[in-house]
């Protein structure tokens, strides 16, 4: 049996009316003024700001408390905001999706129950009774919905990815709906909008690219609100193909999102608001004493987002780059600290240094063939069959006869490896870090690479990448050695003089290991 994909209506939430029939919030009378301050006649010919939430900074009702007073304070910018499913939900959803497809669809929809509960408690704790009313109604339609798409996908699995991203978008649809309803009943102008009628994606489910219409739909739903001084709140991460049919950016993609809108309105500033004071110096979790980071270039902030800071998408840079729009990250929990500002350009740090990023679960595939030695299209032929099978490399270093390549996406190995070895011998190796060093001018400062070896000499090191970035010098350890070679770095870069390294992370480095500095890529 086929089953018809599900569609989305342009539905939009207003604060003031609501259309017979439109699955958005009624909500009541806005109490905003009839008579707009000097300010906000003011802020009328200002570009906007995009301001992101992410999970975090809408958890609970506190959270939702916190995000309206930073909003509040923002009226005066124009502001457009995009905002994450609550923390927790998305893995939740997904989990569910994993236990339809096991034949489990009732207790698929379990697994939600608690998440929905948390959304109708910060509901009743901000909303008045008209609007509450409406999102408790607006929560059992979800449920409804999700437990019907949890009986096709037990009863037919191989509908799954698109059925996915239609459960998926349920945590944005519902936080952004409840934002709005929220900012409204504080007496401020939001509207909740469909962020599908806005981003327009291919039909990669899972991790769909945004498409060249997302520009004109975005000014076309957007500019209209702005130029009546309202406050469009939209889900982040969800897209809609042509056909309309739901489909998600990946994971963390609400940043991507909220960066493709900036770019096509135009937009001052890109903010994203999250749980900590903007970009730090390393992992808090490694690095008790990591700082903020004060302003990063483009550049920087896009190989920290790539080797491992949490803070940022990796994708979020690249449409700000192109408008050339900063982006700033602020911590909601703390308003008042100025974040880390992203721009085109920025000054090398004093100790050229700027951060130290890294990504475990990585996974370094070697081929070793003879058939390279002076030959051409050897490289075309192994990086096509990385295109087959969709699996993206992060770090290439290459010698005479062989090629080191890193993957942190190995669902596909074992075909993967089955290919390659027509090329040649293929060796694997699991539970591997990369470590990435970031900072204006690192390429040409003298030093720095010897600074950096000679800290984690003790550590075996592979597959060192220096000079093919000018901001980054990157190289693998074993996971299980990633901490203290953490610590160590951002002991000697950014705190003095080294400490034992039971005092830096708690633990003690492993036994020494032999330097390992084969296969440099310069």
């Amino acid at each position: 049996m086929i089953f018809p994909l599900l569609r989305f209506g342009a539905a939009v939430v207003f604060c003031t009316t609501i259309s017979a029939g439109a699955s958005g919030i009624p909500l009541r009378q806005s109490k905003e003024a009839t008579s707009r301050p000097q300010a906000e006649l003011q802020a009328i010919d200002m570009k906007p700001t995009v301001m992101k939430f992410g999970g975090t900074s809408v958890e609970d009702t506190t959270a939702f408390r916190n995000v309206t007073s930073i909003v509040r304070l923002a009226a005066g910018s124009r502001p457009v905001i995009v905002v994450s499913a609550i923390g927790g939900f998305t893995n939740a959803l997904l989990a569910s999706v994993e236990r339809a497809i096991a034949g489990d669809s009732r207790g698929a929809s379990k697994l939600l129950d608690k998440h929905f509960e948390r959304h109708l408690v910060i509901a009743k704790d901000l909303l008045g009774k008209e609007s509450h009313a409406a999102f408790v109604s607006l929560i059992g339609d979800a449920r409804g919905k999700i437990r019907q798409l949890h009986k096709i996908i037990a009863s037919h699995p191989v509908t799954s990815p698109p059925l996915q991203d239609e459960i998926v978008a349920y945590g944005e649809q519902l936080s952004s709906q409840l934002l709005a309803a929220v900012l409204c009943e504080n007496g401020l102008g939001a509207r909740g909008v469909d962020a599908r009628s806005c981003v327009k994606t291919d039909e990669n489910y899972g991790s769909a690219a945004p498409q060249g219409e997302t520009v004109e739909a975005t000014r076309t739903v957007l500019l209209p609100l702005l130029k009546a001084a309202k406050i469009p709140v939209l889900g982040g991460f969800i897209g809609s193909t042509a056909r309309g049919v739901t489909t998600t950016l990946g994971r963390g993609g609400s940043d991507y999102s909220a960066a493709l809108i900036g770019a096509a309105i135009g937009a001052r500033e890109i903010q994203i608001w999250t749980d900590v004071s903007g970009v730090l110096t390393a992992d808090p979790r490694l690095v008790p004493h990591a700082q903020t980071i004060p302003v990063l270039s483009y550049h920087e902030a896009a190989e920290l987002a790539y080797f491992g800071a949490k803070v940022l998408h990796p994708k979020t840079i690249q449409p700000a780059i192109d408008q050339n729009i900063p982006v700033r990250v602020c911590n909601s929990r703390a308003p008042k600290n100025r974040g880390t500002l992203i721009v085109s350009e920025s000054e090398a740090a004093p100790q050229t240094v700027k951060a130290i990023a890294h990504k475990n679960g990585i996974t370094t595939v070697q081929v070793t063939s003879a058939r390279m030695l002076g030959a051409y299209g050897f490289l075309r032929k192994l990086f096509e069959v990385f295109d087959q099978h969709r699996t993206a490399v992060d770090v290439v270093t290459t010698s005479e006869v062989s090629v080191s390549l890193s993957i942190d996406e190995a669902s596909s190995l074992d075909a993967l490896k089955a290919d390659l070895e027509k090329l040649g011998k293929v060796e694997v190796e699991a539970q591997r870090t990369i470590i990435s060093i970031v900072g204006e001018g690192l390429r040409n400062t003298p030093g720095i690479a010897a600074r950096v070896f000679s800290v984690i000499n003790d550590i075996n090191v592979s597959m060192i990448s220096f000079g093919s970035s000018s901001v980054n010098l990157t190289f693998m350890v074993d996971e299980a050695q990633a901490a203290i070679a953490v610590a160590r770095l951002h002991q000697i870069f950014f705190e003095g003089s080294p400490q034992p390294d039971d005092e830096l992370t708690g633990v003690r480095a492993a036994s020494p290991r032999a330097h390992n500095r084969e296969e440099v890529v310069v």
